[in-house]
C-alpha cells in the first residue's frame, strides 16, 4: 500500500515538473514572445519568465537584434546597356514582433527577396557612370524602397550598402584607356598654363628690365656667374654694338682708285670699263 502511494506520489511530481516545464520559458534582452492561445495572439511578452498555459499556450520567439542580410550577386543592365554584377548587404530588425510572425510567413524571407528586386529595378534605372560615383545616393534610394515595403511586416530597414560591382574585362579595358586619355588631357592643359604664365612673367621681367640699362648690366654678370661655378673656360658673350667699331678700325682701307668694280652678270660693268 505505501509503495503504491510513493509511486502515485513520484508520477503526480513528474507530471508537475513537465507541466513547469512546458509552461515557463525565459527571454534574454534581446529576445520577444509573441504568444498564441488556441490560436488567438493575446500578447507579446518579455524579456523575462513568461508564464504559458499548457496544452493551450504557444509561443513564437523574435530577436530585435539588427540582421546583416547578405543580398545574393545581381545581373542588372544599367540605363546604359552594360552588363554588371552587383551584390549589396542590408540591415534590418524587427520593430514590430507581432507584425513579423502575423503579417508574414518568414520575414528574413520576404526582405530578401524584396531587396533583390529592388535591387535590379533601382539600379537598372542609372548610368555605369552614376552607379560608380553615386553609391551613396543610390544606397539612400535603395534603403527607402525597401523599407517602405518592408514596414508593414514591423521590420525596420536601417542601411543598404552596394559592396561590389562587377564589370565586364571588355569595358574595364575601355575605361581604363579613357581615363588614361583624360590624364593626358589634364598634363597637356597644366602644360599649357604654365607655359602661358611662364611666358607672360618673361614679358613683365623684360619691360622691367628695357627701362633701367643698369638692370641689364647686373643680370648679365649674374648669368657669368653662374656659368663660371661648374666650368674652368668662361665664355663672355658682347654686344656686337660693341665690337663693330674695333673691327672697322682694323680693317685696311683701299684706295678710291683700286675700289671693286661692280660686277654685272660676272663682267665689269660700262662705267667701270670706261
Amino acid at each position: 500500500m505505501i509503495e503504491a502511494l510513493l509511486v502515485t506520489v513520484v508520477c503526480v511530481l513528474a507530471m508537475l515538473l513537465v507541466l513547469a516545464a512546458a509552461s515557463v520559458r525565459v527571454l534574454r534582452e534581446y529576445e520577444r514572445a509573441v504568444v498564441f492561445r488556441l490560436g488567438r495572439v493575446i500578447d507579446t511578452k518579455g524579456p523575462g519568465l513568461v508564464l504559458l498555459v499548457p496544452a493551450i499556450d504557444r509561443m513564437v520567439r523574435i530577436s530585435l537584434r539588427t540582421v546583416t542580410l547578405n543580398v545574393p550577386p545581381q545581373d542588372v543592365i544599367t540605363h546604359d546597356n552594360v552588363p554588371v554584377r552587383v551584390d549589396a548587404v542590408v540591415y534590418f530588425r524587427v520593430v514590430d514582433p507581432k507584425c513579423a510572425v502575423v503579417q508574414v510567413e518568414s520575414f528574413l524571407k520576404a526582405t530578401s527577396q524584396i531587396a533583390q528586386t529592388t535591387l535590379r529595378s533601382v539600379l537598372g534605372k542609372a548610368d555605369l557612370d552614376s552607379l560608380l560615383a553615386e553609391r551613396e545616393t543610390l544606397n539612400e534610394e535603395l534603403q527607402k524602397i525597401i523599407d517602405e515595403q518592408t514596414e508593414p511586416w514591423g521590420v525596420k530597414v536601417t542601411t543598404v550598402e552596394i559592396k561590389d560591382v562587377g564589370i565586364p574585362p571588355a569595358m574595364q579595358h575601355a575605361m581604363a584607356r579613357q581615363a588614361q586619355a583624360e590624364r593626358e588631357r589634364r598634363a597637356k592643359i597644366i602644360n599649357a598654363e604654365g607655359e602661358f604664365q611662364a611666358a607672360a612673367r618673361l614679358g613683365e621681367a623684360a619691360d622691367v628690365i628695357s627701362k633701367n640699362p643698369t638692370t641689364i648690366q647686373l643680370r648679365y654678370l649674374q648669368t657669368i656667374s653662374e656659368i663660371g661655378k661648374d666650368n674652368s673656360t668662361v665664355v663672355f658673350p658682347l654686344p656686337m654694338d660693341l665690337i663693330k667699331p674695333l673691327l672697322e678700325a682694323g680693317r685696311p682701307e683701299l684706295p678710291r682708285g683700286n675700289e671693286a668694280s661692280p660686277l654685272v652678270n660676272g663682267q665689269p660693268s660700262e662705267h667701270a670699263r670706261s
